[in-house]
């Protein structure tokens, strides 16, 4: 196989749409993967946009007491508030910026639901929740637990107009603080009207953009297609580097995500992702004897 060119930009594979759902108690979502169009985008296996949505006191929902093995949670924040607990005793308070990292591993029980303060005086929803499927080696490992408020998540910045908040990997010279198990970048780019960018994503790793608002061109080519709020953009493994321009007259604000593919079979039911089917039994079943755990506080 010919060496891919790591100084070459990556071009566009294609577009997906993402469909709207419900999930937990019955907040809506914005889906690019697990879909019919797009099951799974290894080593990722699901993104949600949750909201954004503007509830009145008393309205707003989430996801009460719910199990998961061997993957990893992202929650990552961007209007509102949400309250973690989970089964090894782990609480937090999620605001604008702040990122939780779960690493579910061998099992844990959880609970996301809006704070009080929410729940209480209602206000705007706003925020990502990630997926990360670990290897076979790894899917049984202790669960990890790491939480950092905005002030500790690593933003950078230029003149050209181009705003990052680093949330795995690397961009314009700032490094992530948080440790993962799967090789992955996660960065939230917000470019000004007119700003382009080149972000190193190795060639090896499956990369996509997620629009979340504004428009912009994820390619050199002046032909290719804009992409808007919602659309994912998938690109090929032609290069190691991708080129975000924003074509709009408003903020161009996106996630860029990447990671090298695991490639395993996978067994997954709900909240249990494993390698086979007997796996998932044994979790199901390890669950329901509350072997996982359960939150007790």
């Amino acid at each position: 196989m010919k060496p891919v060119d790591e100084t070459a930009i990556r071009s566009v594979m294609g577009t997906v749409d993402s469909v709207r759902t419900i999930e937990g108690d019955g907040f809506a979502v914005r889906r690019p993967f697990p879909t019919e169009q797009l099951a799974m985008y290894d080593p990722f296996l699901l993104l949600d946009e949750m909201g954004p949505t503007d509830y009145a006191p008393g309205e707003a929902v989430g996801a009460p007491d719910h199990p998961h093995r061997g993957f990893e949670t992202v929650t990552y924040m961007l209007d509102g508030s949400f309250q973690h607990k989970d089964s090894a005793g782990n609480f937090g308070i999620l605001t604008p910026g702040s990122v939780q990292w779960m690493t579910a591993g061998s099992g844990v029980v959880h609970s996301e639901v809006p704070s009080e303060a929410i729940l209480q005086n209602g206000g705007r929803l706003h925020g990502f929740q990630l997926w990360v499927n670990l290897p076979a080696v790894e899917k049984m490992v202790p669960p990890r637990y790491q939480e950092f408020p905005a002030d500790e998540v690593p933003v950078a910045s230029n003149e050209a107009g181009v705003w990052v908040r680093v949330i795995a990997g690397e961009a314009l010279g700032v490094y992530a603080v948080i440790n993962t198990h799967t090789p992955v970048i996660y960065l939230h780019f917000i470019l000004q009207p007119g700003a382009s960018h080149l972000q190193r994503v190795p060639s090896e790793y499956n990369a996509f953009a997620y629009v979340i608002e504004g428009r912009g061109r994820f390619a050199t080519d002046e032909e290719e297609e804009e992409s808007g709020e919602g659309n994912l953009v998938a690109f090929d493994q032609d290069g190691g580097q991708v080129c975000m321009t924003n074509t709009g007259d408003r903020p161009l604000s996106f996630l860029l995500l990447g990671g090298l593919p695991i490639n395993e079979q996978l067994a997954r039911y709900g909240p249990f992702v494993m390698n086979t089917k007997e796996e998932v039994l044994q979790a199901i079943e390890d669950y329901d004897a509350g072997r996982i755990g359960v939150i007790d506080f």
